[in-house]
């Protein structure tokens, strides 16, 4: 460095200079693409762990099974992952980077459609794809020749002078590139649209129950901000039967389901006559714009306790969830109407339960052959501090578990129609049957069908922008000057040479086409009394 020359001084940024500098990092193409993969990587704990809008039960179940982590684990969003604020601020800022990169883009494009193919160069045989042809055309039929051969590659023409010809194609490339990204806008707008309007729904039905849809008959409610919960549709589902069929065959796909139909009666409306209908897995029937899908299903033992002296504490179908592929449920019983301590029940219902208990209660099967029910009971305080707590999960935290005579604990199992009397004349508690359960989702999202057609417009726009090519081919003419080699008389006369015709072209990526290209253009202005000199 010269001594006497100092380093330039650069101005202060200022506060303008820094929002200018972020919003060109924001809508960078590299930060959209970032922030992509920071979706999708932020998208795995919903893939992982059980999420309340899909399954409020497996929720529950999986807190009370993870008492230290899961607080923590609520506290940070992980059974809410879709509707959690990091989430959401992950794919607002998404939408502003494709928004920005979509504007300026789209500006260029439409500029570049309306202007004119560049100005053949001067030296064609410094592009990708070059080739060198001596023909008897003239220079005019030359250049036609070349034009009828690019206009059957729907090449876009123009000529700047008379002894060239400009063309270029592939601008579907960049409009499919614009349309992938225009659609990635719209899907993230479908999930704003179906996350603000949507709502959802979650019901335990057990055979033989009916549900009438309102706000607070739903087992879990996941409405909408902008959603009207007194709107939601007034109709009456029962369901009459739950047909399932397992596997029976030996083998690798013992025990495997076959068949899940919910046999059901609806009343859409109070004014509209009840209908049977059928819903399966993946057919709904669809309610005044919402949709009942079956999700998942289960038992219902049908439980009666009673005090000392005989009269019913409580008799309903419980809800116990399956934790495996043999239905291995668990749930729990709660009586607080049991004096002079309220009582609770937890334990297993087993399908096909295996006799010995060698490794601990366990099914064999899951359709009910060996029904069995086996629970411990527990007595004090059901609801500390009067907190509300999930109905498949029972807090010990003000409860004593009841114990037999000589100390042990009282640990209940109960084939249908036993009955079991509990130590210190607490009553007893009989298990009368058992029901099947229906799991069912009533939903509405008003922004599925825009998500549903982005995403076919992103596939259709990923296919435009990897299949076609930008390419620009250029020809220039020039007459053989006399005397030259293949130029044994006047120009033209007796087919020799007359026109020398050089073809360049030239793509922005690896484009293997390019030379059959240029070979055809040569192939258009060759006769059969013609030289060619390939360089390419």
């Amino acid at each position: 460095m010269r001594p006497d020359r100092q380093e330039p001084t650069l101005p202060p940024l200022g506060p303008v200079g820094l929002l200018r500098w972020g919003w060109r990092q924001l809508t960078s193409m590299r930060t959209a693409l970032f922030l992509l993969l920071l979706l999708s990587i932020a998208a795995v704990p919903g893939s992982i762990f059980p999420q309340r809008n899909i399954d409020a039960g497996r929720v529950a179940d999986y807190i009370a099974q993870n008492p230290t982590t899961s607080p923590w684990l609520d506290r940070l969003g992980f059974f809410d992952v879709y509707a959690s604020p990091w989430f959401s601020a992950i794919y607002l800022l998404l939408f502003i980077s494709l928004v920005g990169c979509i504007v300026p883009r789209t500006k260029v494009h439409v500029a570049a459609l309306r202007a004119r193919p560049p100005k053949a160069p001067a030296r064609l045989h410094r592009l990708d794809e070059h080739a060198e042809v001596t023909t008897s055309l003239t220079p005019d039929e030359a250049l036609e020749a070349a034009r009828g051969a690019l206009r059957r590659k729907r090449f876009r023409l123009h000529s700047h002078d008379g002894v060239s010809i400009s063309g270029e194609s592939g601008y579907l490339r960049e409009t499919g590139n614009l349309l992938f990204h225009l659609a990635l806008t719209g899907i993230i707008v479908g999930m704003a649209v179906g996350h603000v309007l949507g709502w959802r729904g979650d019901i335990i039905l057990a055979e033989g129950d009916k549900f009438a849809s309102s706000a607070g008959t739903y087992n879990t409610l996941s409405p909408g901000p902008w959603v009207d919960t007194e709107s939601l549709p007034p109709f009456v589902l029962s369901l009459n039967k739950l047909d399932v069929e397992f596997n029976e065959t030996p083998g690798r796909g013992f025990g495997a389901p076959r068949l899940f139909d919910a046999q059901t009666r609806l009343q859409r409306d109070p004014a509209s006559p009840a209908s049977d209908e059928t819903v399966s897995v993946n057919h709904p029937i669809t309610v005044d714009g919402a949709d009942i899908f079956l999700l998942g299903n289960g038992y219902t033992p049908v439980v009666t306790v009673r005090d000392a002296k005989g009269t019913v504490l409580y008799r309903e179908a419980t809800p116990f969830l399956p934790q495996d592929s043999n239905y291995r449920s668990v749930g729990v019983i709660k009586v607080p109407s049991a004096s002079p301590k309220q009582l609770g029940f937890t334990g297993f219902f087993l399908p096909t339960a295996e006799p010995t208990f060698a490794n601990g209660p366990a099914s064999l099967f899951p359709d009910t052959k060996n029904p069995e029910l086996a629970l411990s009971v527990w007595e004090g305080n059901l609801f500390p501090g009067g907190a509300p707590q999930s109905v498949y999960t029972l807090n010990t935290d003000q409860m004593k578990q009841v114990t037999k005579a000589d100390g042990s604990p009282a640990l209940v199992r109960l084939k249908p129609g036993q009955t079991y009397q509990l130590p210190g004349e607490r009553g007893s508690i009989t298990f009368d049957g058992v029901k099947r359960f229906a799991g069912l989702s009533v939903r509405t999202d008003p922004g599925a069908p825009i998500s549903l057609v982005s995403a076919v417009l992103a596939t259709l726009g990923l296919i435009l922008g990897l299949t076609i090519k930008r390419r620009r081919v250029f020809v220039r003419v020039r007459p053989v000057a006399e005397g030259a080699a293949g130029a044994a008389g006047p120009p033209g006369a007796d087919g020799t040479p007359t026109t020398v015709v050089t073809i360049g072209g030239l793509s922005k990526d690896s484009d293997p086409g390019l030379a059959a290209i240029v070979t055809a253009i040569t192939t258009g202005v060759h006769d059969r009394l013609a030289e060619r000199t390939d360089r390419s």
